[in-house]
């Protein structure tokens, strides 16, 4: 092993700033700014960023950390919340609401899954067999998370408490661009150099392809060794400089624009994001401590843009802040998110919907997939093509993920679903449904993201009920497992009532932002 030498990277050029480019500065001007390297970033006023990024999954919260950044201080610089998970509004038939909770369900008993306990009461109830035993309902009372979403509530507990509170699980609304400036003034401070203009050519090396610089309209010519493309949906150098090919995925997920426009707040600050299903899509809201954000997904096969508007504009909560955004996109990733010299994050490296939350979790593990590649100047093929295949693993686990949401609907009204409800899914995707039809079987292979309750939650959500339970639940003695789920039940409805509401909770916490109040 040899200490750093000639042969390490020196030169780092981040090109495009908004979350994706500044969470990059933040995090590698936190490790790599050793006096030896310098990390440049590029970006330019007057490009505007897409910006609606603005609800997250839990490993954020690793992210933060990693930085030293003190939660209370994040939210309250975001104007951030809590979110415990989605609630899902007419996905599996219209009238149909379920919940998507970020942690477990219940308590696995001598081994045997919980869920496996829940379908076999419910397949005992459903035979008659039941009698006398309390019903045991719907699953999400059996979820810290869900409980607590459902009352309004929020708690954080001390690391090794015992109390039920400590099994809530996640994550964050924020305002997108205020994360972006949080992570700005922490990147600056690290060291990270930002430079101002607009980018009209990209260089490269004659003999090996590699971008070597670009050059702002100015006629200054920014030098690096490692290039990270943070330009956006256009791709300034994976794409425009390097070509190098988009797979498309708009045959499973269809859904192609989207119509953004923030509104005050209603009276009350739910923690949690809504995804409420329209004719040719869906429409999220997302509470944020200062204004609500909504937007409409649709595919324009389906429903014009004047549509689709109108629709958002009647079923958002509070007065609209601002004029309405219309985003094109096209569901997919680059054939190689790292091609010669340059690393695609967030958007120039693929975009699924938002309907899970996922966009701002794909630029952090393409942090921390190229953290643990990092390069010499003479990038190796073996951890290039390595650091692919992980990204292309990742995007296609969340791919089948958001998948499932369309394919498993029962919904016949509208052109939109009928497609999307017969259409044929990627193989991987149609043996896990397969599997947790015969059984209600759910098996996670290699590092997937969402874990087992999460397929739980949207498979039963949306009416996908197995044939049979494991048979190995049958094991167990009937009346100790009725009375376990009936004390898990209670137990976790309690622990929710005793909780304070959100706001109350950001409040004691100093995560409030100065000056807020609840009419936006």
């Amino acid at each position: 092993m040899q200490p750093g030498n000639d042969s390490d990277i020196a030169q780092i050029v981040i090109v495009g700033g908004g979350t994706a480019g500044w969470m990059a500065a933040a995090a590698f001007s936190r490790y790599f700014d050793n006096g030896r390297r310098t990390i440049t970033l590029v970006e330019s006023e007057q490009i505007g960023t897409v910006g609606v990024g603005e609800a997250t999954i839990p490993p954020i919260a690793n992210f933060n950390k990693m930085l030293d950044i003190a939660e209370n201080d994040f939210l309250r610089a975001t104007n951030g919340t809590f979110k415990l998970g989605i609630e899902f509004v007419n996905w599996g038939q219209q009238g149909d609401r379920y919940f998507h909770p970020f942690g477990g369900y219940g308590q696995d008993l001598h081994g045997i899954a919980f869920h496996q306990l829940y379908l076999r009461e419910k397949a005992l109830a459903q035979a008659g067999l039941a009698a006398g035993r309390e019903t045991v309902g719907d699953i999400a009372g059996y979820s810290m998370s869900s409980m607590a979403a459902r009352h309004g509530k929020f708690a954080r507990v001390k690391p090794g408490s015992q109390s039920l509170a400590g099994q809530i699980g996640y994550a964050y609304h924020f305002d997108a661009s205020l994360y972006a400036k949080f992570l700005r003034s922490l990147a600056e401070k690290q060291g990270t150099i930002r430079r101002e203009g607009q980018i009209s050519a990209v260089h490269r090396d004659s003999e090996t392809g590699d971008v070597t610089s670009v050059e702002l309209d100015n006629g200054e010519k920014i030098e690096g060794e490692l290039f990270i493309d943070c330009s956006g949906f256009r791709g300034l150098l994976i794409e425009g400089a390097l070509e190098t090919g988009y797979d498309n995925w708009s045959h499973w997920l269809p859904v192609d624009r989207a119509i953004a426009l923030p509104c005050a707040n209603p009276a009350t600050l739910d923690p949690y994001t809504r995804s409420t299903a329209h004719g040719a899509g869906w429409q999220w809201r997302i509470p944020l401590q200062h204004r609500t954000g909504n937007g409409h997904v649709y595919c324009s096969d389906y429903m014009e843009a004047d549509e689709a508007e109108t629709i958002l504009r009647a079923n958002i909560e509070g007065e609209p802040l601002g004029d309405a955004r219309h985003l094109r996109f096209t569901t997919g990733m680059r054939s190689k998110a790292w091609n010669h010299n340059v690393v695609a994050l967030g958007l120039a490296s693929g975009f699924i919907e938002p309907l899970e939350s996922t966009s701002i979790h794909l630029v952090q593990n393409g942090i921390a997939r190229l953290f643990a590649l990092f390069p010499d100047k003479k990038i190796s093929p073996v951890e290039r093509d390595e650091y692919n295949r992980g990204m292309h693993e990742l995007y296609e686990d969340v791919r089948d993920f958001v998948i499932l949401h369309y394919k498993a609907t029962q919904r016949d009204d509208t052109e939109f679903w009928r497609y999307v409800r017969d259409m044929d899914v990627p193989e991987t995707l149609a043996k896990k449904m397969e599997l947790w039809k015969l059984h209600g079987r759910v098996f996670r292979e290699n590092a997937e993201l969402f874990t087992m309750p999460s397929w739980i939650a949207v498979m039963l959500g949306q009416n996908i009920w197995p044939d049979k339970y494991d048979p190995m639940a049958d094991t167990l003695d009937d009346a100790k497992v009725a009375g376990a789920m009936k004390q898990m039940r209670e137990a976790y409805r309690n622990t929710a009532l005793q909780m304070p509401a959100q706001v109350d909770f950001l409040k004691q916490s100093n995560s409030w932002a100065a000056a807020q109040d609840m009419s936006g």
